[in-house]
């Protein structure tokens, strides 16, 4: 089984939170030394270990961190080795397989497209789609549902991805779980709204709209819609990677930390799992949506647009694109100063 090869981990240190006030804030070694000591108090067994042990522990040969502050990257560092075949090391600048963390960035760029008048959150999917359709039934399926996961899409499969040389599948293929594709077809089982069920081909459908709608390959599309708008110039979902951005990118280890024979999987499901990036670029995604939010960058999108990120849909914990989570108000058991987390995605996890 493939798993990621390092854990790109983005701290988000928020001034409302339980973190530094700007003129209290430590310098950058003494942040550092926080983050990489063994955490107090130990609340599930793991902040007993130090980052470096914590590595160790897990298999994990390498990591990257960046830390916000105040809507700036304070600092970045990278640790560890990136490829255990060849012994480069990791630095801020190794790209990673982000997995599920390609979805809020991929609805990003729909919520642009709906910003732009190109189509509607709530409208038929249906009529927006070209070359393929969501079988005719009584149910319509609309974009804020399959950003959402709320969609009733009833695949439970993960994207396992493919070997570098393998032939690829077409989107069309993926969603109906024709050959090469090597998962099953994209169904819908439930009246859209019903209950929450995470959904990647949900995700692949609004991948296939927005090519149908701009007629452009989605990498380029989302490269003009997101990425480099927010300036995240390490970041692609260019799938397989170029060999000039594959001399540094990391490699897949198996969970004792050995190499993996292929350096990395391809994902053709490019809004659901295909993003390679690096978490200076992760978090300069997550500034943008914080400063969107309170009218102080529109570099994408709009306060109100921005809004549609963080607002559950009414079934579940998801808004478009963000899990949303609320702690200390009887959604989670963890105490925590801070009420409200937007969730990114999940490392290392493509589904």
């Amino acid at each position: 089984m493939f798993r990621a090869a390092m854990l790109a981990l983005v701290f988000i240190l928020q001034s409302a939170g339980a973190v530094w006030a700007q003129s209290q804030l430590p310098d950058t070694s003494a942040i550092m030394s926080r983050i990489e000591a063994r955490q107090a108090p130990d609340r599930g067994g793991l902040d007993a270990y130090s980052l470096r042990e914590l590595m160790d522990l897990l298999g994990i040969r390498g990591v990257s961190i960046a830390v916000v502050h105040d809507f700036k990257i304070h600092w970045a560092k990278a640790y560890g080795i990136a490829d255990a075949a060849s012994g480069a090391l990791v630095d801020t600048d190794t790209l990673f397989q982000a997995a599920s963390m390609s979805k809020p960035v991929a609805a990003m760029a729909v919520l642009r497209a709906v910003q732009d008048q190109k189509l509607s959150l709530d409208a038929d999917v249906n009529a927006i789609l070209k070359s393929w359709k969501i079988p005719a039934s009584q149910w319509t399926v609309t974009p804020r549902a399959l950003l959402s996961h709320t969609s009733g899409a009833d695949d439970g499969f993960g994207f396992p991805g493919y070997m570098p040389n393998a032939v690829l599948p077409t989107v069309v293929q993926i969603l109906n779980g024709e050959k090469p594709s090597s998962t099953g077809p994209v169904l819908f089982a439930r009246p859209p709204g019903s209950v929450f069920k995470y959904s990647g081909g949900g995700i692949t459908i609004m991948q296939l709209a927005m090519t149908d709608v701009y007629q452009k390959p989605y990498p380029e599309l989302l490269q003009e819609l997101v990425l480099k708008p927010i300036g995240m110039a390490r970041s692609g979902y260019d799938q397989p990677l170029s060999p000039e951005r594959d001399k540094n990118a990391a490699r897949a280890h198996n969970t004792a930390g050995q190499a993996m024979l292929a350096k990395w999987h391809v994902y053709p499901e490019l809004a659901a799992a295909g993003l390679w990036t690096t978490p200076s670029d992760l978090a300069k995604f997550a500034i943008e949506i914080q400063l969107s939010l309170q009218g102080k960058s529109n570099k994408v999108l709009s306060p109100d647009m921005a809004r549609q990120m963080i607002t559950p849909v009414g079934v579940g914990s998801f808004a478009v694109g963000l899990t949303i989570e609320k702690r200390g108000e009887g959604w989670s058991s963890i105490p925590r100063t801070s009420k409200s987390t937007a969730h990114y995605g999940t490392p290392g996890r493509s589904r």
